[in-house]
Formats: C-alpha cells, structure tokens, sequence
C-alpha cells in the first residue's frame, strides 16, 4: 500500500508507481445531509414493501407476511446501503444527490464486500455514544473516516464531474473496441499490469489535472516503451483499457 499524505481538504496517495493521486474529501456537511436522504429513503421503502407484503400475503399468509415485515424491519437498512454502495460505484440515492461516494482508501473503487464490512456497524449511528465516537473519527484521521470506514479500509469523497466521461474497471468486461490498435506486449510485466488497472479504477474520481498528470508520468513512458502509439480523437485511458484486456487475457487473469 502507498504511503498518504493529508493536504488541507485532499487526501493525496502515493501509489507504487511514485505518482501523487488527490482525492478531495467529502465535508461532513455533506454527508450528514446524504445521509438523513438516506433515512428517508429507507423509511419510505420499509414503508412500501410492507404494505406490498400486507396487500398479497396479509390475508392469506398473516404469519409469513409478518415474518417478512420483521425481516424488512431488521436487515432492510443494511441491505440498502450495502448493496447501493457495492453495485452503484459507491453511492446510495442519498450520496448520488449530495456528489459524494464511497471508495477504498488506495482510491480504487469500493468492492461489495468492503461495503458489507462498513455498513456492519451501521447500528452504531443509531446509539448516541458510538454516533458521537464516529464524528470524533471523521475530525481525528485524515482521511475523515468513520467507525464503519476504519473496518472496511474506506473513505468518502467529494464525486468528480468530469469533462469526459470514463467506465471504470474496464478490465472487467469483453474485448476492447481499440486493441487492434496494441501491439503483441511481450515484454510488458505483471507491475506494468497492475498500475495500468490501478490508474483506470482510479480514473473517472480523479479530478483532471490528476488525469493529467498521471497519465503523462504513468502512461506516456508505457506507451513509449512497448510501441504503443496514439489514436487521433482517442483519449490515452482508453488505449490503456485495451492494453488491460488484451494482457489479461493472455495471461488468463480474466
């Protein structure tokens, strides 16, 4: 893991490959705000899901239709944020309308069972001792981290808009559209490999002079090395996506 460094409302990482990478951190505001949206949400689902199961099974099933009803009632809210965090690139309705997400603290996104890991104590904020300790958290560590967040090795920040608008983990899916354009990579290493992956989950939260500048410190000298030349109108993220796939599947990591 790299090493990090606090500047003001940024939390910059220095990731192996010696690059800066800043990500600026949600305010509490923010996510105070996201999160009583949340709340709200959640009570207007409990609330629909309950008279859903009381109109088809209340009836016919009253002991089933309750048995769900507590179901709801018990494990609703965490199934909410965990599973909007883990499959919604790290944002619940309530941090979608605030433009904050949740990410892991290296900057990639946040996987689900990181988000299964932060919401477990998702209780806490409901006890005012553990609420208080959470804020006490978020002012004392410079990542601005709750009692969640500490567990599951994430963060929140502030979503980027970029100007351009990249997917992340394209490694992830079928055969790239530009890997014609990539030349055999016989003497590209499995590190090569992985900070070209770690920089395009990175990408679409980076703000763009961060784009920028990775892409000439990490990218440039890449394409350099192993002959890989520029596509006119094509951004180099990418060409680098290609890159990904077309490795991945030659050393079968897909």
């Amino acid at each position: 893991m790299g090493s990090m460094i606090l500047v003001s409302d940024e939390f910059a990482v220095l990731t192996p490959e010696k690059v800066v990478v800043s990500f600026p951190v949600a305010s509490l505001g923010s996510r105070i705000g996201a999160h009583l949206l949340d709340l709200f949400c959640v009570a207007a689902l409990y609330a629909l899901v309950l008279n859903l199961v009381q109109i088809f099974l209340g009836f016919l099933a009253p002991e089933l239709a309750q048995a769900i009803g507590t179901l709801v009632a018990t494990f609703g809210i965490f199934a909410y944020f965990i599973v909007l965090e883990g499959i919604w690139q790290g944002q619940t309705i309530g941090k979608r309308a605030a433009n904050i997400r949740v990410v892991m603290t290296d900057g990639t996104p946040v996987t689900l069972l990181a988000a299964f890991y932060r919401n477990l104590v998702r209780p806490g904020d409901f006890f005012p001792f553990l609420y208080m300790a959470g804020f006490v958290s978020i002012f004392t560590n410079p990542r601005a981290q709750r009692l969640g967040d500490l567990v599951a090795g994430t963060m929140v920040i502030r979503s980027v808009r970029p100007t351009t608008h990249f997917a992340a983990a394209p490694h992830r899916y079928g055969v790239h559209p530009f890997e014609p354009n990539i030349p055999g990579l016989e003497r590209m290493t499995i590190e090569e490999y992985f900070a070209l992956k770690r920089l395009c989950d990175r990408f679409p939260d980076l703000p763009r002079q961060t784009q920028e500048d990775s892409v000439r410190k990490i990218w440039l000298p890449f394409a350099a090395k192993h002959g890989v030349k520029p596509v006119p109108d094509v951004h180099p993220v990418y060409l680098m996506e290609a890159v990904i796939m077309k490795y991945s599947r030659q050393h079968k990591l897909v």
